[in-house]
């Protein structure tokens, strides 16, 4: 018994020295990674850049708009619409483009277009209003071409 003993510990030892050595033999060449000043000022100004790049989604306000609806003069009165747009748009390239002097000519003849064709009794309810939304974005996002509108808020929303 005393024999396996003094074997186990012998292989024990073996192995044991034998996977030391194994790492020792693997990080001989390896030294620690040397970084510059300079390469370290270069890659945090890409850094800088890329997070200047990503500025999330920026939020232009329309003037208002004032706009009569659209309806059966015998049946319902003539309403007017009065509201303030505003639109999320996605990056700041969008954001520039539809601040451009035509784009932003063409989004308010666009929203008064949808507007003037809308009756009272389509803007009555949450759902008109979240319809008319969705419409405002999709007609203005056919008129940019690398911006999107990600989303419409009404922050001023008068019907008379």
């Amino acid at each position: 018994m005393a024999i396996a003993q003094i074997a186990f510990a012998a292989v024990n030892v073996l192995v044991v020295g034998g996977g030391a050595y194994l790492v020792y033999a693997s990080t001989l060449g390896w030294k620690a990674p040397q970084i510059a000043e300079q390469q370290l000022a270069e890659q945090h100004e890409k850094e800088v850049h890329e997070e200047s790049q990503q500025v999330g989604p920026l939020i232009y306000t329309m003037d208002k708009f004032t706009v009569n609806l659209a309806g059966d003069p015998l049946r319902d009165p003539k309403r007017t619409i009065q509201l303030e747009v505003n639109l999320e748009m996605l990056n700041k390239e969008g954001f520039e483009e539809v601040i451009n002097n035509d784009n932003r000519a063409k989004a308010r003849d666009k929203i008064i277009q949808i507007l003037g064709n809308k009756a009272y009794a389509e803007l009555d309810t949450i759902q008109g209003k979240l319809f008319l939304k969705d419409q405002i974005a999709t007609e203005l996002n056919t008129i940019l071409d690398k911006g999107v509108v990600k989303d419409v808020y009404f922050t001023s929303f008068v019907v008379q």
